[in-house]
């Protein structure tokens, strides 16, 4: 079997994706890579080989023979980028979120239906073992029909993760309802088996709006200012000098097939760990903790107060990035690039994803009030629901 040849633009956190796609001899291996930032294009032969070709610039790369092309860049390049291979005719893998606006996710599904080039969006926690174990659960009838979906995401990291490089400014994210949330919305509607159509929402930038100490963090990398030590919140120093994002942020969401749902993300809790409840006709579900050691309990009977669990499942982590999610994600792509057909991930799921957390923040910036979330072209999703075929 003859190794895909990939291209892997954008050098920086999440490029490690690349190196679980980097498997010379065994089905693929990364053949060129892109990043602006000199230092790490000079690094990618120590990571993929004397034989990888380097480029400053993406569009050197897009008449390169490559089988695929994984973008890892920041968010708000998703789009460019991944118009550019679409048409080139190079399958594409787009980091979540795939774009930062709800037209820009269906700019996207047209070109990759227009060219007739797959695309894959990396929407990792559809293949995190804690979601999988919910979703097979409700799958299987363990609740009766959803009427339901809460979560609570704890971001305990959020100061050192978001606010001290270009997540902090909206121009390049949108919102954290959008670049943070889109995982956990895509998750809620994966659960739900529906898709989001009336959205409001509140928030604000609580915290973190109140710390004067800013500076450029050109050439630094998240893993470098990165510490536990970084506590209370307030004492966060040398944020962004942009920061215009919520560090607070609560949605509710009606969804195509009625089901409610709410989301709530907060950036300076002392923990770091999402909470799903599920709640149906004949019980609810909830997880406890998403990684290593994590259960999900089930609760079918009634009760006065907080009974024990009807059903507890424990949930094993294996090894890898995202709770072992990462390399499940990767492996998907690569066998979508080689043999097509259908995904778990779905580049249309993704932009309804985009699509509530875009029409949010649009709500928590204007007082709150509903507003209405298009679906997709019903042709696109046609396209998109039979596997891209």
């Amino acid at each position: 079997m003859d190794d895909i040849r990939l291209g892997v633009i954008g050098l920086g956190n999440r490029s490690d994706l690349a190196d679980l796609a980097h498997l010379p001899g065994s089905g693929s291996l990364v053949a060129a890579a892109c990043d602006r930032d000199r230092q790490l294009l000079t690094r990618a032969e120590q990571r993929f080989g004397t034989q990888v070709r380097t480029a400053a610039d993406h569009h050197e790369l897009l008449d390169a023979g490559l089988d695929g092309v994984l973008v890892l860049t920041p968010d708000h390049t998703h789009e460019e980028i991944g118009l550019d291979f679409l048409q080139a005719g190079v399958p594409v893998f787009l980091d979540k979120p795939m774009a930062i606006t709800t037209e820009g996710c269906d700019r996207l599904l047209a070109a990759s239906h227009r060219y007739r080039t797959p695309l894959y969006v990396g929407h990792n926690m559809r293949h995190m073992p804690v979601v999988v174990a919910m979703r097979e659960l409700i799958t299987k009838g363990a609740i009766g029909e959803v009427k339901a979906v809460w979560c609570r995401h704890f971001v305990g990291h959020g100061g050192d993760f978001y606010f001290k490089d270009w997540h902090a400014d909206r121009r390049l994210t949108t919102g954290l309802l959008l670049q943070k949330g889109a995982h956990d919305i895509d998750v809620i509607h994966w659960l739900a088996g529906g898709c989001t159509r009336r959205v409001n929402a509140m928030g604000g930038l609580t915290v973190y709006g109140d710390i004067d100490s800013h500076r450029d963090r050109s050439g630094e990398r998240m893993t470098e200012w990165l510490s536990t030590e970084n506590w209370p919140p307030l004492s966060q120093t040398g944020l962004h000098p942009v920061v215009d994002v919520e560090d607070l942020s609560m949605m509710q969401m009606q969804l195509d097939n009625g089901v409610f749902a709410s989301y709530q993300q907060c950036h300076y809790t002392p923990d770091y760990w999402r909470n799903y409840t599920v709640i149906g006709t004949e019980g609810r579900l909830e997880n406890f903790g998403d990684s290593e050691g994590a259960e999900v309990h089930v609760w079918n009977r009634r009760s006065d107060g907080r009974a024990e669990a009807d059903l507890v499942v424990p949930v094993h982590t294996p090894t890898g990035t995202h709770g072992g999610a990462d390399p499940v994600l990767m492996a998907e792509f690569l066998r979508f690039v080689r043999d097509g057909g259908a995904t778990v991930t779905s580049p249309v799921a993704a932009r309804e994803a985009v699509a509530a957390g875009y029409a949010a923040t649009l709500s928590l910036r204007d007082g709150g009030r509903t507003v209405e979330v298009a679906a997709p072209d019903r042709e696109l999703a046609a396209y998109f629901g039979h596997g891209q075929s």
